[in-house]
């Protein structure tokens, strides 16, 4: 496990970061063009995201990015 201690500014811009990559790949869940394959991928990388991301943002915002079930069946 590593550790790392930032200033509110540079947490502030790694929640921006976040919220944009989760953006995305919320996005491309839905594009029914992408393959199962490429799709099991892109969750492995939702559920890293996701978890950093609630290490650095409030509760509240954190609920914007769950996936609902419907969404989770690729």
């Amino acid at each position: 496990m590593l550790g790392m201690l930032l200033n509110n500014k540079e947490v502030k811009e790694m929640e921006y970061l976040l919220k944009r990559e989760l953006e995305e790949l919320l996005h491309d869940f839905e594009d029914n063009r992408i393959d199962r394959v490429v799709k099991h991928s892109m969750e492995e990388r939702y559920q890293i995201l996701y978890k950093m991301f609630t290490r650095v943002a409030p509760p509240k915002e954190c609920m914007k990015y769950i996936r609902s079930k419907a969404r989770e069946s690729l």
